[in-house]
């Protein structure tokens, strides 16, 4: 598939993307070849993904969202039902634990079809 470039292919939604963790040019090619590691280039359209990086932007972010929602759960529950305190544990450890690791992939997939899309790159100083 050389000679691709982007006009070749149809513009993706990053959200869709996110989702379903894709490739930002095809929307078909895997993002990642291990859970978190993004992989080097595309497998569908050979995309090089060396320069996508969100840094620490999507942990930023997941553990703000993922956050604000148990603690408003943990005081809808506690005002609500007043359950012992092993009650909270049982609830709330499991979710503090999964909501990142469900959300962060997603959110990662997003930020690299945004950086994409928009052809964010790391700054350089011209010569």
């Amino acid at each position: 598939m050389l000679g691709m470039d982007d006009s070749s292919f149809q513009q993706q939604s990053s959200i869709l993307v996110g989702l379903k963790r894709r490739c930002p040019r095809c929307g078909e090619g895997k993002l990642y070849k291990s859970f978190l590691e993004i992989a080097e280039k595309c497998d569908r359209c050979d995309l090089d993904f060396s320069e996508i990086d969100s840094g620490d932007g999507p942990a930023v972010f997941i553990i703000m969202i993922a956050g604000f929602i148990i603690v408003a759960l943990v005081l809808y529950v506690e005002v609500a039902y007043r359950p012992d305190y092993w009650v909270h544990l049982v609830l709330w450890l499991p979710l503090s634990i999964l909501l990142p690791l469900v959300l962060l992939p997603i959110l990662k997939a997003w930020l690299a079809a945004q950086q994409y899309r928009h052809k964010a790159r790391e700054g350089r100083l011209e010569e």
